[in-house]
């Protein structure tokens, strides 16, 4: 087993920059371009769902979150070969979750313009779903499956039977158990009805990125087995979640994190995992690995930079220079890119 799994530096920088495009403003800008022709069927695909559906942008978080488990596991792994206990390495995942939770709540912060206590951002939500796939990290496959699923059915659970006051209908925006937790923990409700509690059920994707971490380590398995164990999982979970959703047992819906986006999400996304781990690190079609690794290996540096730097500063200054919108957006993405690419040349890599 090589010290990086090449194919996971490349997702993870894969990811990074879609979500650095659409910092830019990029795809709102190639929707509004493609207004009223058919490629405005592409450009939608770059916006979350309204609420009942899934598009691929849905499927960005997911992924994050379930690269977040397996790099955790791979570095995990590493460690307990030098004599590093799961003990040992608490105190760190402890303290890069409160990191993670404390830049997703600043972020909310930079996005107001104002002190506000808020929830809602993905890092926050990794700072959970980190914490709770680490409790099971040294357990074994069938134990970290069960309780994934146990997860994804308490949500269900909660959001059928918690019904207090006007957040009685489980599956309308605004008036779920979501929506009524977040009254209690914030005071406010997400007015595009995204929920703090949604880290339950996306516990699930950070489990399953653990095992798909521990799978690419086990030595009792080949590449073909691996590959093999990685597509019939996602075939499953698609199955079955499509299968919830048209059976009208759970809508898919990614603004809540139904079970059954939970299962669908988290099936494509590791489909995408051992299409990129078959292309990259057992054919070897790595050439171009680099453009995205050098991205991947500095992920959280990034997102933080654009979420912050980026929107606050960088954007507006390359749109004097450059008029045209969409060329501006891709300036600003090449920017982004050579920052990770100049860190990368020097040996620079921001850890938490």
């Amino acid at each position: 087993m090589p010290k990086r799994l090449l194919s996971l530096d490349v997702m993870r920088g894969l990811i990074m920059i879609l979500l650095a495009a659409e910092s830019t403003s990029l795809y709102s800008r190639l929707d509004k371009a493609a207004a009223g022709t058919w490629l405005q069927r592409v450009t939608e695909q770059f916006f979350h769902h309204d609420w009942h559906g899934l598009r691929f942008w849905d499927l960005i978080q997911p992924a994050f979150m379930t690269m977040a488990g397996a790099a955790m596991f791979l570095s995990f792994y590493f460690k307990e070969q030098k004599g590093i206990t799961w003990k040992e390495n608490l105190p760190h995942i402890l303290s890069r979750s409160f990191k993670l939770f404390l830049f997703g709540t600043a972020l909310h912060c930079v996005y107001s313009g104002k002190l506000v206590w808020e929830l809602w951002n993905v890092l926050t939500q990794l700072a959970f779903t980190t914490l709770i796939a680490y409790l099971l990290i040294n357990k074994s496959y069938l134990f970290q499956a069960l309780v994934s699923i146990g997860l994804i059915i308490l949500s269900e659970t909660l959001y059928r039977t918690v019904l207090v006051g006007e957040f009685n209908q489980p599956f309308v925006i605004g008036k779920n158990f979501g929506s009524f937790t977040d009254m209690q923990v914030m005071g406010k409700i997400n007015s595009g009805g995204w929920v703090f509690v949604n880290f339950i059920p996306t516990s699930a994707h950070t489990i399953w990125g653990v095992l798909a971490g521990k799978l690419f380590v086990d030595d009792r398995f080949q590449a073909g087995q691996k590959l093999r164990y990685l597509v019939i999982s996602g075939v499953a979970l698609l199955l079955v979640g499509y299968g919830a959703d048209l059976g009208g047992l759970s809508p898919i819906i990614k603004r809540i994190c139904t079970g059954s986006f939970v299962l669908v999400s988290g099936g494509w996304v590791v489909l995408f995992m051992a299409f990129l781990y078959w292309l990259v690190d057992v054919r070897h079609f790595n050439k171009a690995a680099w453009l995205f690794s050098v991205v991947g290996m500095n992920a959280i540096f990034i997102y933080l930079f654009f979420e912050t730097v980026g929107h606050q500063w960088l954007n507006g200054t390359v749109a004097i220079f450059v008029q045209q919108p969409i060329l501006a957006s891709l300036v600003t993405l090449f920017i982004l890119w050579y920052i990770c690419y100049f860190f990368y040349k020097k040996k620079i890599f921001f850890k938490l």
